[in-house]
């Protein structure tokens, strides 16, 4: 078993933040937190191509930090697309589990070419994060005797603004914003789609359409839908109850009970038990003809 302690420290910061993240997408009781965000940043803009650039420039005179980390966010924003471009082509699809696995294993595989490339190299020639160092220079600053008072004061007040910067971005970035507040309402054909819509029928035949509701309006909503032709009610859908985000389909069966041309069938939703007036309206224009056999 390999020894943990001779694993680069970044190395083992970045597979640890990728199992982190992955436990709070996964787990339920975690997957609504606010941490997940917080984790799921660096896990699509920063892990994935850090993992790269440390795969492909294992020497510590190959790039310098600023470019490492510069290449890191950039090489995430190419490799991100692409891993999900590839997935499009898949049977999983793109959503959230097979995006997960997919950059989990792409950012361990490329730590563990990192680790193997960087043990090939003299120690003293291979890269890694002067954690220690870092931090040891950071108390000199603190503490030297050759620092003025007004040094000190600046050194801590560029601490403290890097610190609140982190925090109202990660504020910015969790906070839930509120957008437009809209309904979808919309009518398919019988085979799902925007078309193909049965609008000749025979007296007595009946046509199928699917109905769906999607709720945008950032709260729960109580839905009513009324079909109507020609001013006539026909059939009434009441207490569609969505809660925000959430999505309602159903097919309808509508049997004309009177015959005409080009007349109109209209969906009416209504929100809220407001009947005054519909809140979003759809029709169909249709002809109803006669059966010749009667």
């Amino acid at each position: 078993m390999a020894d943990i302690r001779k694993i680069p420290v970044d190395i083992q910061v970045v597979v640890g933040l990728v199992l982190l993240t992955a436990v709070f997408i996964l787990i339920p009781q975690l997957s609504d937190s606010a941490i997940r965000t917080v984790l799921g940043l660096p896990m699509v803009l920063f892990l994935p191509g850090y993992a790269l650039i440390a795969a492909l420039f294992p020497k510590k005179d190959d790039l310098d930090g600023i470019e490492r980390v510069a290449l890191s966010f950039g090489l995430s924003i190419a490799v991100v697309p692409l891993i999900g471009l590839g997935l499009n082509y898949t049977p999983w699809g793109i959503r959230l589990l097979p995006i997960l696995i997919s950059l989990s294993i792409f950012t361990i595989g490329m730590c563990i070419i990192a680790v193997v490339r960087r043990s090939n190299l003299p120690e003293e020639d291979a890269f890694y994060v002067p954690f220690r160092q870092s931090y040891e220079s950071l108390q000199d600053e603190f503490h030297s005797e050759s620092q003025s008072r007004l040094d000190k004061a600046l050194t801590i007040i560029l601490v403290i603004s890097i610190l609140a910067s982190v925090v109202t971005l990660i504020y910015v970035v969790v906070t839930p914003k509120q957008g437009e507040q809209f309904t979808e309402f919309y009518i398919l054909g019988p085979g799902g789609m925007a078309d193909d819509y049965p609008v000749n029928y025979t007296l007595g035949d009946s046509g199928k359409v699917i109905i769906g509701v999607v709720n945008h309006e950032y709260e729960d909503v109580n839905y009513t839908i009324d079909i109507q032709l020609e001013n006539q009610s026909l059939q009434t859908i009441q207490q569609v109850n969505l809660e925000h985000n959430q999505t309602w389909e159903q097919p309808v069966t509508v049997t004309p009970p009177f015959n005409g041309t080009d007349m109109r069938l209209q969906f009416l939703l209504y929100k809220d038990g407001n009947y005054t007036e519909s809140y979003r309206d759809l029709h169909l224009w249709i002809n109803v003809s006669e059966d010749i056999n009667d």
